[in-house]
């Protein structure tokens, strides 16, 4: 039986039924799902949840879906691990990294969210799906879509990374490129979606897509033994996935399966395109739109639809928000790759350079418990790290040639080529 009442607007209350409505007309604020919190209090327990798949679908009741999941069986669950090398190069005490650059199927959290927005679509009675992408949305979309059967139309930036295009092509979608930015992109799809009977996940029906955003927090706290953290450092584009995790806390503390949760929130962007980040420091409730300039293109989203939100969240849990340069960036996803063995994409460069300099400012404390998000999988965005790596050792197929090359090393002399 489904737990999902309909939907209400953010700002002004007003109930609407749970169908395709993105805006309120009443006061033109966005909208998002109200649930049966009494109902799913009956039925969803910490041995419920415990006796389920390990999937983000644990968390039936608490997703906006009236019927049975039918897309992304098997999508969440990501591990989150004690970090305890990067840890002591940081100076904490306690770091998690919620690692979801292994999400299945497309290596980032945004299976999370299509998995919800497709089912739902097809519950509404669609065929077509699209989307708005920096470039992980249009995998997850292509990829999902595909298994499910539905036709598929994906809209990214024309100087998207060659791996992110790659790895729509690979299922046959519509690829469509537009020549301009991320926010040009969205401003031609929700002309489209106004014309065609299509499913955008991303606009047209963003308020159950978002939705599963949410899964990625619930699973913070089961995995941490049913216990929110002190601090969560969160990668921002569109402001979304701060908003839904610290929603995610608040639902698991009104329903009891938490203690009372009081994380701080903190979002991380690139220096390049921070409209967040600034607002958030300014503590000012108005985003101002920014033009991207930053190789973390996951996140180079100008014009933030949950910009107003997120730096809500951000202020409200008494967290902050760090931007973080291009050279920071990549040493970041170098350090996190060195110390614990994660090859994450711009994005998690982006949000553990941001936790590194909140450490040092003191805005973190070094003795609580910390969690680092990482969305998304380095071997999509290859290119920034061109020419920044070292190299290979190239050695004739003898083992003089090894011993050489390995005395060098061990005398510290500058590597030699064969």
């Amino acid at each position: 039986m489904s737990t999902m009442i309909g939907l209400k607007c953010r700002e002004c209350g007003r109930l609407y039924p749970k169908e395709v409505i993105f805006v309120c007309e009443y006061c033109f604020g966005s909208v998002e799902v109200d649930y049966d919190y009494d109902a799913i209090r009956r039925t969803l327990t910490r041995e419920a949840i415990a006796a389920r798949p390990k999937t983000l679908w644990r968390y039936r009741e608490l997703l906006p879906i009236d019927g049975e999941p039918t897309v992304g069986l098997h999508a969440g669950f990501t591990p989150l691990f004690r970090a305890e090398r990067l840890a002591d190069t940081l100076g904490v005490e306690e770091l998690y990294i919620k690692d979801d650059s292994v999400s299945h199927p497309t290596l980032s959290f945004k299976d999370r969210v299509v998995s919800i927005a497709l089912t739902r679509a097809k519950e509404l009675g669609f065929d077509t799906v699209a989307c708005a992408s920096t470039g992980n949305l249009a995998n997850a979309v292509a990829a999902l879509s595909a298994r499910a059967g539905l036709k598929r139309y994906i809209f990214i930036p024309a100087d998207l990374e060659a791996g992110k295009v790659v790895a729509s092509l690979v299922y046959s979608p519509t690829l469509v490129a537009v020549e301009g930015t991320y926010d040009e992109v969205n401003r031609l799809c929700a002309e489209i979606g106004a014309k065609y009977p299509w499913a955008f996940v991303n606009i047209n029906i963003r308020p159950y897509y978002a939705e599963g955003s949410k899964t990625y927090g619930f699973e913070i706290a089961e995995q941490l033994g049913w216990r929110a953290p002190a601090h969560v450092v969160i990668p921002s584009a569109g402001g979304s996935l701060i908003t839904k995790i610290g929603k995610a806390f608040k639902e698991l503390q009104r329903l009891g399966l938490i203690p009372e949760a009081s994380t701080k929130l903190y979002c991380a962007q690139a220096a390049g395109c921070a409209p967040i980040v600034t607002a958030i420091q300014a503590r000012s409730e108005i985003v101002k739109p920014v033009k991207p300039n930053t190789l973390a293109k996951s996140l180079a989203i100008g014009n933030p639809a949950d910009g107003y939100y997120a730096t809500r969240a951000a202020l409200g849990s008494g967290g902050w928000a760090e931007a973080a340069t291009d050279g920071e960036i990549i040493e970041a996803m170098k350090l996190l790759a060195e110390t614990e063995g994660v090859f994450t994409e711009t994005a998690g460069g982006v949000t553990l350079a941001a936790a590194k300099k909140l450490i040092e400012q003191g805005r973190i404390p070094r003795d609580e418990s910390i969690v680092v998000c990482i969305t998304g999988h380095g071997l999509k965005t290859q290119e920034p790290l061109a020419n920044r790596l070292g190299t290979a050792v190239r050695i004739k197929p003898t083992l003089a040639a090894f011993e050489g090359e390995l005395a060098a090393q061990l005398a510290g002399e500058p590597t030699r080529r064969r």
